[in-house]
């Protein structure tokens, strides 16, 4: 398979950071919990009388998120057969969701098809090939920031939905820290694969543009960034380089910058509770009509 010139900022070493920042925020177990009140009504309408179900990922990253609406999806159709498309920029991630697969009993007799490139190189693939496959669901977790164009993208991924399928996307909520950090400093942080930072605003302001009805669940989050302010933290550290898509905060910005990327997540991204800074990780998951 060739790889994809364009992938998404997830190499190897910011791989492992989105691996540590997930094992410290907590977003995937709050992401899952959401879904697991918001999916098993959506599947048993979206697949009702169907013979076969088809799911497609873009932007699955590890996969842990994949494998539980897979998972949940097969236990409401235990009986009905389901196929798999996935569309990760990352090798060492999609290595990583190929394993969790391999390890998972309930997902073997499910049938995947890996494209390693970017969602924009995949929408060419497809037209290129004239091969229009329609998936009964479509799943964009925290992966809107790495489009070009994100009313082309929707419009592309809805137009895949079968007639009574839906598109998932789970993006940063508006005004959530997120949002706040990366809109107040767009242009010291939106410089290398991510160049534009939509938040849920964007996406339903786009959604309501294309003239499509989606639904809105919030997906409440929040995690603890008090040794973000403790310089000689490891913790810290990390946390920073990943909250600013840099492989060295300390390095990456003047010292007023820092100071005020600072300031910002301490007081109008975060509250305080018994002297501990907690981040406001609050997400969106939207749902697309076809």
């Amino acid at each position: 398979m060739a790889v994809d010139p364009k992938t998404t900022c997830y190499d190897d070493t910011r791989a492992q950071s989105f691996q540590f920042y997930l094992q410290h925020s907590g977003e995937h177990k709050a992401i899952l919990q959401s879904l697991h009140n918001i999916l098993p009504g959506e599947f048993k309408r979206i697949g009702v009388d169907q013979s076969s179900l088809d799911v497609l990922g873009v932007g699955s990253g590890g996969g842990e998120v994949d494998v539980e609406i897979l998972t949940l999806l097969q236990s409401t159709f235990p009986a009905v057969p389901i196929t798999t498309v996935i569309v990760e920029g990352s090798t060492q991630l999609t290595d990583n969701f190929k394993a969790l697969v391999a390890k998972t009993p309930n997902l073997q007799k499910i049938p995947f098809a890996w494209h390693l490139m970017s969602s924009e190189n995949y929408e060419t693939q497809v037209k290129a090939k004239g091969d229009m496959k329609k998936f009964d669901f479509i799943q964009m977790v925290q992966m809107i920031y790495y489009v070009d164009n994100l009313a082309d993208t929707i419009t592309f991924y809805q137009s895949l939905l079968k007639n009574n399928g839906r598109l998932m996307i789970i993006v940063e909520e508006a005004n959530s820290g997120w949002d706040i950090l990366w809109k107040t400093y767009k242009k010291e942080l939106a410089v290398d694969a991510i160049t534009d930072y939509p938040s849920s605003a964007e996406v339903l302001a786009c959604l309501k543009s294309l003239g499509l009805k989606y639904e809105e669940h919030a997906t409440p989050n929040t995690f603890d960034i008090t040794e973000c302010f403790n310089p000689s933290s490891q913790t810290g550290k990390s946390l920073l380089n990943f909250l600013t898509a840099k492989s060295n905060f300390y390095e990456s910005f003047t010292p007023e910058i820092r100071a005020g990327i600072l300031d910002l997540l301490r007081n109008k991204c975060s509250t305080e509770k018994d002297g501990r800074v907690i981040f406001n990780n609050t997400l969106s998951c939207i749902l697309v009509h076809a």
